[in-house]
């Protein structure tokens, strides 16, 4: 029999003793705790019972999601006008569905509406379950720390993709009474926030695109989008289609700098697809341009330093940069500084995650402290790698584990490293058997917490699939933005 370690609490030191080992385990039978039911989530889940099923033992998995609906970011994280995103959707809804041939449950079971650290306590799922992987992810904008960046009409690009992908917890209005906007980064989600700014709504009506969100698009008086990167062209983060996708957006025209391709040779790119990318720029360069109606300005070798304005924003402050000229794509200030005039402002330079209470957490990082998935007290334990004392039972996957970069492939392996070490614990015999017996949705009801389910899902996607149908634009689905209407749809009650 496992035995559990005496727990860590938030106010005693959060170093665990090394867990003993008992006798290696061939016949697994696990119960998992996962928190967060986005990619990261669901692809360590499904991970999970196939190893599981691989070694001939059960496992039952339960999903908890703070939202209603499952997906995270895939749901509310990326732009209504990226169709390829249903592929990935599809996929995840299949692994969530599947439910074993004569089973009374699916192996991985979806429970949303629920707070982890809120709802039900950390310490409360390692009472009830061997292993909790959190999958939390990052849904925060970091920091940029100039001057100036807190006035009115400074905004972070987390929380404007949040508005237009009909986040149940962000108002339900944006302001967008101005007609010059700014967007600094050079990412994905800069080219998302910039293409939606820079957009006409009525090429967004056949989207999934929230009611709400098309209203204030529609009532827009932006003109003038402008993007700023530090470095140059040939360091952008963006891919090939997110980049095609600006080119294709009608009535808007791309406009870039000749100076800012000065020290640009495609024939020397790093990658394929960064060719690709100074190619399509590069057309882009040779095309006339003043006959749109509203302009997407791509700025690079402009360094950030002030945000002007005396209570609300006016212009940015940048400096300008150059390259180092040691093929690292480092830049430098060249002293020469620029004024440029924008109304508001979009800060695009990464996510941080959102801490988990009793679970320890990297300030700096915005990560859950790990080695290679198994959390462990502190960063800096993190840093002594693989000598560090894991927490027993705890383990970490996604943006919450390594930080907010790749992409779903990423997201993949990521899982796979994470479930590889919580299954070689399980067989080692070192993770700690739950001491608390019952469903844990018991708990949750006695609690009168208004969980949703899979089924419940099924209700919502169904509703939205009927909405869409009958709308005036006729699309997919339109999505149900009020948390409390997406619950009572997904625990069937009537919405008035």
């Amino acid at each position: 029999m496992r035995s559990r370690c005496p727990k860590h609490t938030p106010h005693a030191s959060r170093r665990s003793s090394p867990a003993p080992k008992g006798p290696p385990v061939t016949d697994l039978n696990l119960r998992v705790a996962i928190v967060g039911a986005g990619p990261a989530g669901i692809y360590a889940g499904n991970l999970l019972a196939n190893a599981v099923k691989e070694n001939e033992g059960s496992v039952a998995i339960d999903l908890f999601e703070s939202l209603p609906a499952p997906y995270g970011l895939i749901r509310y994280g990326v732009a209504p006008d990226h169709p390829r995103i249903k592929g990935i959707v599809n996929s995840l809804h299949e692994m969530l569905s599947a439910q074993p041939e004569g089973e009374s449950r699916r192996t991985i079971r979806f429970i949303g509406n629920v707070e982890v650290g809120r709802d039900i306590s950390v310490d409360e799922l390692q009472e009830r379950y061997d292993a909790v992987i959190f999958a939390t992810g990052a849904i925060r904008d970091a920091a940029l720390e100039i001057p100036g960046i807190d006035k009115a009409r400074s905004y972070g690009a987390a929380d404007f993709v949040a508005w237009f992908d009909g986040h149940p917890d962000v108002p339900r209005d944006w302001p967008l009474n101005e007609r010059e906007v700014a967007v600094i980064g050079n990412g994905n989600v800069a080219l998302d926030v910039a293409r939606i700014l820079a957009k006409h709504a009525k090429d967004l009506r056949s989207t999934e695109i929230a009611d709400n969100v098309l209203e204030g698009l529609e009532a827009s008086a932006v003109t003038d989008v402008h993007v700023f990167g530090r470095r140059g062209p040939a360091e952008i983060k963006f891919t090939p289609i997110e980049l095609r996708e600006l080119g294709e957006v009608p009535d808007v025209d791309i406009v870039l700098h000749d100076e800012d391709f000065a020290h640009v040779d495609p024939s020397k790119a790093s990658t394929n697809q960064l060719k690709v990318m100074l190619r399509v720029m590069d057309g882009w360069r040779e095309k006339e341009t003043g006959t749109a109606s509203r302009r997407l300005h791509l700025h690079f070798y402009h360094s950030p330093v002030e945000v002007l304005g005396e209570d609300a924003v006016e212009g940015l402050r940048f400096e300008r940069t150059t390259p180092t000229g040691d093929d690292s794509g480092s830049v430098v200030g060249t002293g020469e500084f620029r004024e440029i005039p924008v109304q508001a402002v979009y800060r695009a330079v990464g996510y941080y995650g959102t801490p988990v209470l009793d679970v320890p957490f990297d300030e700096v990082r915005g990560v859950i402290p790990n080695v290679e998935g198994r959390v462990v007290a502190s960063a800096a334990d993190a840093l002594e790698g693989e000598g560090a004392t894991a927490l027993q039972g705890l383990y970490a996957t996604g943006w919450i584990k390594r930080g907010p970069v790749g992409l779903i492939g990423h997201t993949k392996s990521d899982a796979m490293e994470t479930v590889a070490h919580l299954v070689a614990d399980a067989q080692a015999g070192v993770l700690a058997a739950p001491t608390v017996t019952g469903d844990v949705l018991e708990l949750l009801a006695e609690r009168d917490t208004a969980f949703t389910t899979w089924d419940g899902w099924v209700a919502l996607d169904a509703y939205e699939r009927e909405l869409g149908a009958n709308h005036r634009y006729t699309r997919e689905r339109v999505k149900v933005v009020p948390r409390d209407e997406q619950v009572e749809i997904s625990r069937g009650v009537p919405v008035s």
